[in-house]
């Protein structure tokens, strides 16, 4: 049997793609939800091959929420909106339904997973969604994070400092740091630059926390932030950071 979720904010389109599945009797549904949250905690519990996903839900986004995920099942998004069609498909969708859609569409996306399923061609939608996707507003004031079993929502205000670590990147904040699994690249891209400077290649500071430039050693300097911290600064994060403070 194939296990699947709906989650999805309307209990009217929870229903209707449960009315629609009846069309499918090998895939069960193990669990309905109403946002994110639920979705990511029901996703780790119940491992499911496939997912029904809106993308615009309370607390957090569709695509926020696969952030979350180490390794996704395969995801059809369905969606009242068609603007997020490019920025599902780079996010590896199986397939995208424009609500309101017809049990022929919807067995259509069924059928296409199906077939990626058995093909193993599309590794079952498998993948995270790609650094060079369209970025969504959410994406520019907030960061949505994992802490063991917590979600958090970070608000931009609050990030002290960004620093790359590995594969991810630390999200520095008063109460701590979070790990993220973007690159820093992708946080100079989506963060207003008029909040946030990239400083380093390893560093991006908010502008709010900056106290004062000091020298380091031949030629170098750091950048001193409120908390205490000394963020080393790059010739090239150096010539950036003036260059946004008008010096």
């Amino acid at each position: 049997m194939i296990k699947c979720l709906i989650i999805d904010d309307e209990p009217l389109a929870r229903s209707l793609v449960q009315e629609f599945l009846q069309h499918h009797p090998d895939i069960e549904v193990v669990q309905e939800c109403s946002d994110g949250f639920e979705g990511v905690k029901a996703i780790m519990q119940h491992q499911p091959d496939l997912i029904f996903l809106d993308i615009q839900m309370p607390r957090i986004t569709g695509f926020e929420m696969l952030e979350l995920l180490d390794t996704a099942p395969g995801v059809i998004f369905t969606t009242a909106f068609d603007a997020y069609a490019i920025k599902a498909f780079e996010a590896n969708a199986v397939d995208y339904l424009l609500k309101p859609f017809s049990q022929e569409r919807f067995d259509a996306a069924v059928k296409k997973w199906l077939m990626q399923r058995s093909n193993k061609s599309a590794n079952a939608g498998g993948s995270m969604p790609q650094e060079d996707a369209v970025q969504q507003p959410e994406e520019q004031v907030r960061i949505v994070v994992k802490a063991g079993n917590d979600i958090r929502i970070i608000p931009v205000g609050d990030v002290l400092y960004l620093e790359a670590y590995d594969d991810y990147v630390k999200v520095h904040t008063a109460s701590g740091y979070f790990l993220k699994k973007k690159t820093m690249g992708y946080y100079e891209h989506t963060l207003s630059p008029t909040q946030f400077v990239r400083v380093h290649r390893s560093f991006m500071i908010a502008l709010s926390q900056l106290t004062r430039i000091e020298p380091f050693e031949k030629d170098s300097h750091v950048a001193l932030l409120k908390n205490g911290v000394r963020v080393p600064l790059s010739k090239t994060g150096y010539s950036r950071l003036k260059a946004v403070l008008g010096i």
